[in-house]
Order: C-alpha cells, then sequence, then structure tokens
C-alpha cells in the first residue's frame, strides 16, 4: 500500500485565498490503476464542478474533528458540507464536501475531498476496502492555458498525526498506484 504524506500546518490546510465567479469546470481522464485480484487499468473521463471553497473556520474545524473523532468523525462532519461535485461519465455526480485552492509554483493546486462509491459486495463482504471511505483529488492547472494534470485516489483513508511538533494530514492511497489525472481543461475561473 502506498502512503501518500501530505505536511500541512494547521494555516496551511485553511488556504482558501481564492474565491469564484459562479462555477468553475474541470474535465479530463483518470487512470486507475489495479491492485491486487483485479489488476486492470481502466481509463475513466471525468468531470468536477467547483461552486465554492472551504473557509479556513471550516478547515480548522475539520481538522479539530479529525484530531478528536478520527476519519469516520470527519465524515460524519462533512457530509453536509457542498462545495461541488465530482462525476465519472456516465455515473451519477458525488458532492465535493471539501475543497482546498492555493498556487504552487505559478499553477493553481486545487485538492477536494469526497465520500466514495461504495459497491453493495464490498459492504456485504465487509472487506477492508470499506475503511477507506473517501476519495481525493488534487489538480495542478496553469491559469494561463487552464489545463493541468494530477492525482486521484479512489478509495482513500485520512489521518491526523503529529511529527516533529507539527500536525500533519495523512492520506493513504487503498491502491498500489495512486490514479493519474490527465488531460485537464479548467472551464470559468478561480480568482485570487
Amino acid at each position: 500500500m502506498r502512503k501518500l504524506v501530505f505536511l500541512m500546518m494547521i494555516a496551511l490546510l485553511g488556504i482558501s485565498a481564492f474565491g469564484q465567479r459562479g462555477a468553475t469546470t474541470f474535465t479530463g481522464t483518470v487512470v486507475i490503476y489495479g491492485s491486487r485480484f483485479n489488476t486492470r487499468t481502466v481509463t475513466r473521463t471525468f468531470t468536477m464542478r467547483l461552486t465554492g471553497t472551504t473557509s479556513s473556520q471550516d478547515a480548522n474545524r475539520f481538522l479539530n474533528t479529525l484530531q478528536e473523532r478520527g476519519q469516520r468523525g470527519l465524515l460524519d462532519e462533512l457530509n453536509d458540507e457542498r462545495v461541488g461535485n465530482f462525476a465519472f461519465t456516465g455515473q451519477v455526480a458525488r458532492d465535493i464536501n471539501a475543497a482546498f485552492v492555493s498556487r504552487v509554483d505559478g499553477k493553481l493546486r486545487v485538492r477536494a475531498v469526497f465520500e466514495r462509491w461504495l459497491g453493495f459486495g464490498e459492504l456485504r463482504g465487509g472487506y477492508r476496502s470499506v475503511d477507506y471511505p473517501f476519495s481525493y483529488i488534487e489538480l495542478f492547472v496553469d491559469p494561463r492555458t487552464g489545463r493541468g494534470e494530477g492525482t486521484f485516489f479512489s478509495a482513500a483513508q485520512i489521518r491526523y498525526r503529529t511529527r516533529g511538533g507539527e500536525p500533519q494530514v495523512e492520506i493513504e492511497d487503498f491502491g498500489t498506484f495512486p490514479g493519474r489525472v490527465m488531460g485537464v481543461q479548467m472551464r470559468g475561473q478561480l480568482i485570487s
């Protein structure tokens, strides 16, 4: 299992200094690599629509919930939040529960978390994948061209850790490799 750790101080978690004019839509392709018994690689197109971002106050509230009640508590806390939606082509959209936008090396970094699709067999069988209730997408988009790429975790676990006195949010992918997001096109404008 591959872990992807994002070092985020509480202040950095809450960065959402980017407002929105209407909705911003991102489209692209996700390559999801198989693992374990299902080794096939799947390519799916997606649409992500952001109608807002998560405020610093909400981000701090989510961080406190994660620290005190774990990811199940965070999932309960996020259920009432809606800042957009995410859908693979031909599938019903899921509400995006938290979205953060920042600038990294001149590019827009867009991170979104939402409750993932759970299959009936997965729930009935009580498989370990049920312990990974989130999906996570991270995009890096050139604001001049609106084009970009990124990473997608179809099944993710979110944990709070303190290392070296610094608070960290750890996002772990259930799969062997995170999905690769390619050919991203942004329509609409995120403004600073």
